[in-house]
């Protein structure tokens, strides 16, 4: 087996391949795209050959190409490739042979690689939260520009009555321009996302899973679509506690001898699916007694831990996700009646 580690960029590559024993057998950069890339490794590495590259933009297609002829394909965690990420000596020669030793050694911190249809799943998400916070932007300029006039807008404002009195109040020429303007590009980004809605919607109705978290109280097919586009196979996760990990929903934790310190959240894998979590996790304590009992023991009465205890509901959020796609069993209401480590509330699932 030969062992091929490659600093992937768009224009140039470096590519350093170690041999049975972990020698250098060669080394040898690439000057072009991807193809010119691919297509130099498959001339050049000999057979059987692992390859190993880091996880950026791009690397789904990376690794489609590469299965085609090497024996096995490793992506790494950029972040998690501490012989890279916290060199003082960067260069991509280097970064190269460092991949290339530790495919040798088999000690690559591996990523998931979702198929195409998952890759571009997560992408039209990511691509609707844009549109959305470029949505809210908009409405915050409008009501500024009101704000600084001294205006007071009607109620309902971004409803149609709102938006056509909006249209026919009366400014001064350049306040009006911009005000049009606001509109015409409300109107657009509201289109747009109505438009993916609905390519949304057609892949929500062909995944049971939308349906199953559907029946949290609080859990809508946004945040449901999120955590499964993420998600993809819940069966590579071996424990409950790794997907709460993967989302990025437990503490730092600094443990030393007798000393335990933990912090915030890591914040690690997905934001756009942990803020979906967050926000679905303040609706579910309106709309189910359990939750509501859940966040006010985490509260303890003091004002000041709610955000402390959000997070922690949506922790406990999925978690029982997790169960509920492994069991395929619908939500349902009930006390908490146990205590995990440090009197944290477990709901019996």
């Amino acid at each position: 087996m030969y062992y091929v580690g490659v600093d992937v960029h768009q224009r140039r590559s470096s590519v350093e391949i170690l041999d049975q024993n972990g020698a250098l057998y060669k080394r040898f950069q690439v000057f072009g795209r991807w193809p010119e890339l691919i297509q130099r490794i498959d001339t050049e590495a000999p057979r059987p050959f692992a390859v190993c590259y880091e996880a950026s933009c791009g690397y789904g297609y990376l690794h489609e190409q590469f299965s085609r002829m090497a024996h096995r394909v490793a992506v790494a965690h950029p972040g998690q490739l501490r012989l890279i990420y916290r060199s003082k000596k960067k260069h991509d020669r280097i970064d190269a042979a460092k991949i290339a030793k530790i495919l040798y050694l088999d000690t690559v911190p591996e990523v998931h690689v979702p198929s195409m249809d998952i890759r571009e799943w997560r992408a039209l998400v990511e691509f609707r939260q844009r549109l959305v916070a470029r949505h809210i932007a908009v409405k915050n300029q409008l009501q500024a520009l009101l704000r600084g006039l001294a205006i007071v807008p009607v109620k309902g404002l971004w409803h149609r009555k709102g938006l056509q009195w909006l249209k026919e109040l009366s400014l001064r020429d350049l306040d009006a321009v911009r005000r049009d303007l606001l509109l015409e590009e409300l109107d657009q980004q509201h289109q747009k996302i109505q438009r993916l809605n609905r390519a949304l919607a057609q892949i929500a109705a062909r995944h049971p899973g939308i349906t199953l978290l559907r029946t949290i109280p609080g859990v809508g097919v946004r945040t449901a679509e999120a955590v499964l586009a993420y998600v993809d196979d819940i069966r590579r996760f071996r424990r409950v506690g790794q997907v709460a990990s993967y989302f990025g929903l437990i503490p730092c934790q600094d443990a030393s001898a007798a000393k335990n310190r933990l912090g915030h959240i890591t914040k690690d894998g997905p934001a756009t699916a942990r803020k979906l979590l967050v926000e679905a996790s303040w609706m579910a304590i309106r709309r189910s007694p359990t939750i509501r009992q859940l966040f006010d023991r985490f509260v303890q009465e003091k004002p000041g831990r709610r955000k402390i205890a959000i997070v922690a509901v949506a922790h406990h959020l999925i978690r029982v996700m997790t169960a509920m796609l492994r069991t395929g069993e619908v939500w349902r209401e009930s006390p908490l009646m146990t205590t995990g480590r440090h009197g944290t509330p477990i709901r019996p699932i």
